[in-house]
């Protein structure tokens, strides 16, 4: 079997670990007790799985030190990076464990005997069911929030979904910690193996997507990646839904009264915005469209100020610092120039250079309306905001469009920004930066093609809805129905004969 190695980004250190890549054998066995923890996950029943969920929640924060060493190793990432994210992970495991505990997610509705303008009605009752046993592929950015502790796997376990992890191979260590903790709450509660297992490997990534106990496949990567596991999924003869939150521009449109009113204020929040955490961030903002006039002529030189004293940012792995690199030198070849870069010691690790470049509106080419992962952003120059339109009709559609606005701009080219933001993202952003996607019942993180491939946030309460599936029952007995199909129950939201009933108790 092959070792598993981890990388030091900082210094670009290399070392074997004591992992293993997953081999087709175990493979097999792990999809089999994934399969047969599936009926035990979801006979615990809804208020069971919340305890779960909170259980896990507590694990991780007990061995956060722990946890956070071992990812700061290999992600390069900041200790108060991390600490933030693993307290994300906890809050969102307890998110969801109000989300089961609030009911309302199961969509219960019934619809008792009766007669109907078609004739004698059936009495039927429907909610939604988990889909079985889902396999999740860690992202390279967030060890810790997107990958074996992250929302996928949260959202999964509360639908009643045994995860079947692929780890990424950028924090192997972590991924393996991160299940470890996860499985000792499992343990706890008195759970089998296989409501959760990590794999290792590009391979066991392929076999993992094809095996028939996998009911849905979630991702948060690369396009090029979604691909690949689309082509996994396709060579089944029964095919299943991937869940795939992809690349991302994020543009930012900057209004002359914004850039009048608070030019300094803006170049801070956008210089952090694109920078922090080494750009990696799939809201990173890589288009701001700031105005010509002295506003935007303020406000581009603090920001050329704050990107010429910046350090130089560790990024995650070697292909990405490669792509960075070959981005921004493509950019700049289809005629993006440069703004601002600074000299950086780059090192043995992989260190790249914060870089700001500008072009003017008429020089937007396609090629630079792309996304470049890592700390770059490039600032577009517009004299009149009724230009904007078409402009933006070349940027790829994006998980978020952002807009500041500010005294004396008009308010119908606010309203025709927004209107073609809400055509072509999943989340308008007024006065503020894309950058810190909220955990909670009403964010949304998702957006049309290439942003995502699905109508389905994967941050927040709804993203639980990707792993169950419609059921309906047909005058059944009621012994044999779900409790919360049954009449007499009555705790949480349901729409009874087209009434929705209010929750008692």
């Amino acid at each position: 079997m092959n070792v598993v190695n981890t990388v030091d980004p900082r210094d670009g250190r290399r070392r074997a670990t004591e992992l293993t890549e997953t081999d087709e054998s175990r493979l097999e066995a792990i999809a089999e007790q994934a399969s047969q923890a599936a009926r035990w996950l979801s006979d615990l029943g809804r208020l069971r799985r919340a305890e779960l969920l909170d259980a896990i929640a507590a694990e991780l924060e007990s061995r956060r030190a722990d946890l956070i060493a071992t990812a700061e190793a290999e992600t390069g990432l900041s200790h108060p990076r991390l600490d933030g994210e693993l307290t994300r992970a906890a809050v969102q495991f307890r998110m969801f464990g109000e989300v089961l505990r609030d009911g309302a997610y199961v969509e219960a509705a019934i619809d008792h005997a009766a007669d109907t303008p078609l004739g004698r009605g059936p009495d039927l009752r429907r909610m939604l069911v988990p889909l079985g046993p889902v396999a999740v592929f860690g992202a390279s950015n967030f060890p810790f929030a997107f990958s074996v502790v992250g929302g996928d796997t949260a959202a999964a376990l509360a639908a009643g979904c045994p995860a079947v992890l692929k780890a990424h191979p950028s924090h192997p260590l972590t991924s393996h910690a991160s299940a470890e903790a996860i499985g000792a709450a499992i343990r706890d509660l008195g759970g089998p193996a296989g409501v959760i297992a990590t794999v290792y490997g590009e391979p066991a990534g392929r076999w993992l997507v094809r095996h028939p106990a996998i009911r849905a496949v979630a991702l948060t990567g690369s396009v090029g990646a979604a691909r690949a596991i689309q082509a996994a999924i396709d060579e089944r003869p029964d095919p299943i839904p991937l869940y795939a939150e992809l690349s991302s521009v994020n543009p930012i449109v900057i209004l002359p009264g914004a850039a009048d009113d608070r030019a300094d204020e803006i170049a801070e929040g956008l210089f952090g915005s694109f920078t922090n955490s080494g750009g990696q961030l799939c809201t990173k903002p890589g288009l701001a469209f700031v105005p010509s006039g002295a506003g935007g002529d303020r406000l581009l030189e603090a920001l050329r100020g704050r990107v010429a004293a910046a350090g130089g940012a560790v990024l995650l792995n070697e292909r990405i610092r490669d792509g960075y690199e070959q981005r921004a030198a493509e950019f700049e070849r289809a005629g993006a120039r440069v703004s601002a870069r600074p000299e950086v010691d780059r090192g043995d690790g992989f260190v790249v250079a914060p870089t700001l470049l500008e072009v003017d509106l008429v020089g937007l080419t396609a090629e630079i309306a792309d996304e470049c992962f890592g700390p770059l952003m490039v600032v577009v120059r517009y004299d009149d905001a009724a230009d904007l339109d078409a402009a933006l009709a070349t940027v790829p559609p994006s998980l978020t469009g952002s807009l500041h606005h500010g005294p004396g701009d008009d308010a119908d080219a606010v309203r025709r920004l927004v209107d073609g933001f809400a055509g072509r993202t999943g989340r308008v952003v007024f006065d503020g930066y894309p950058t810190g996607v909220r955990v909670s019942w009403a964010q949304h993180h998702g957006g049309p093609w290439p942003s995502t491939n699905a109508v389905h946030t994967s941050v927040g309460a709804t993203s639980i809805r990707r792993f169950l599936r419609p059921l309906a029952w047909q005058d059944a007995p009621a012994w044999l129905l779900p409790e919360e199909l049954r009449d007499e129950y009555a705790a949480i939201p349901r729409r009874v004969d087209g009434r929705l009933q209010p929750v008692v108790g």
